[in-house]
């Protein structure tokens, strides 16, 4: 579904006619993702065809890519193959140029790898922040129409000597720092060009969801929308899961979002990519948000025990994920198999069961599991507040040696 946002007549000046730029705008795609172990990649697959198809349809001259390619720093095999087959059918089933930016879920030096043989399929990959001038491109490269600056998720640790003690200190050297980068990319920019921002990170004023990383969020990392520099005409970015644009600049700031749902509270809102048309002065002349289709329905049955089951027993759940939260006056061991089973009699897939008690005798709703050792517990607690990802092995040790120290204190 495409919905209009605003259009205006092309300009020309003297009676010369020029072409449009058509922009498409898209990010956090997160391939390899899991959902509480269910693996993603038929939703990816899926989500992949589409855009292909939408490219196609929508003569997209200029692909833009914010950040957060993949889920993990060290994709799967399947992921990678997915990633790279896509690239392959848009150099060779389109001819659209593309731009893709390491987000804070990226190697930077993994993405960036292949970079000088996917620049010899109009793919432009910046996966590393060490040089301004190195993320700035322009397309075509024939007869340039605009100019795009590439960057990647900035770290602290890329924007160097940020050693300040106080938070605040160190936020303020951060946008100093920010600033510094992008007025540098600028100005490297050809300054007849319309131009460009891309961008991975998180902008006050931003609505965020429980699936980015807390730690990528705010806090000394965070910037304001007037500290992108004056003279550009669309700030692509990536890192935050819900559509949105920011106030605060003379041209628009813009998060595409995540083309998938990655949590199930993600599912309150569609999902989008951004088609932008752009003169020649730099004017947007049509801006059209473009849904993405559902390819996985998930679900959230919110009730007492006898409404979830009876839900579970009357309601077409086949093919869905689903979540169950489940109201007890007490708990009751093997509820959650029983639900389970429920929603699976109907084709339906639960993927998580979270029980909630009266105020008296609740604690932290987590998943229920009967009779789980601390070490499947822990883990089982740390998916459910880090995206879905296990502990590492370390973590994990130490925490059998805490549960060991314990045991042998009593």
């Amino acid at each position: 579904m495409i919905v209009y946002i605003k259009s205006s007549k092309q300009s020309s000046t003297g009676g010369k006619h020029i072409k449009n730029m058509r922009i498409l705008h898209t990010a956090d795609w997160h391939i390899g993702q899991r959902l509480h172990e269910r693996q993603r990649t038929d939703e990816h697959k899926k989500f992949l065809d589409w855009l292909l198809k939408t490219i196609q349809e929508q003569k997209v001259e200029l692909l833009l890519v914010s950040g957060d390619i993949f889920d993990t720093a060290l994709p799967s095999s399947e992921s990678t193959n997915l990633y790279y087959r896509f690239l392959y059918r848009l150099f060779d089933e389109t001819d659209a140029y593309t731009v893709i930016t390491a987000g804070n879920h990226d190697s930077a030096r993994h993405l960036e790898a292949p970079r000088e043989f996917l620049e010899m399929g109009r793919i432009y990959v910046v996966g590393l922040a060490d040089d301004p001038a190195k993320c700035v491109f322009t397309f075509p490269q024939n007869n340039p129409r605009v100019a795009v600056a590439a960057v990647p998720y900035l770290s602290e640790g890329d924007l160097r000597h940020l050693s300040y003690e106080t938070e605040a200190e160190r936020s303020e050297r951060y946008r100093e720092r920010f600033k510094a980068f992008y007025a540098d990319c600028v100005s490297a920019m050809p300054a007849e060009l319309p131009k460009i921002l891309m961008g991975h990170l998180f902008v006050q004023g931003g609505t965020t969801s429980d699936s980015e990383r807390n730690i990528q969020i705010g806090g000394a990392t965070a910037t304001l929308a007037s500290d992108f520099p004056e003279g550009a005409s669309y700030v692509a970015l990536g890192h935050l899961h819900r559509p949105q644009i920011i106030s605060g600049n003379d041209y628009p700031i813009r998060y595409s979002g995540s083309p998938i749902p990655l949590r199930f509270n993600e599912t309150g809102y569609r999902k989008k990519v951004y088609l932008l048309e752009l003169s020649d002065d730099g004017t947007i002349t049509q801006d059209e948000e473009i849904e993405v289709p559902i390819f996985k329905e998930l679900c959230t049955v919110d009730d007492d025990e006898v409404s979830v089951l009876s839900e579970a027993m009357t309601g077409d759940w086949d093919g869905k994920y689903i979540q169950v939260k489940l109201k007890l006056d007490a708990p009751r061991v093997g509820i959650s198999d029983e639900v389970r089973k429920a929603f699976s009699d109907r084709g339906g897939d639960v993927l998580s069961v979270e029980v909630e008690l009266p105020e008296a005798q609740q604690g932290p709703t987590i998943p229920v599991e009967d009779m789980k050792r601390p070490e499947e517990i822990f883990e089982q607690f740390y998916k459910s507040n880090y995206d879905g990802n296990a502990p590492d092995e370390t973590l994990t040790q130490t925490f059998s040696e805490l549960v060991q120290m314990v045991e042998e204190s009593q």
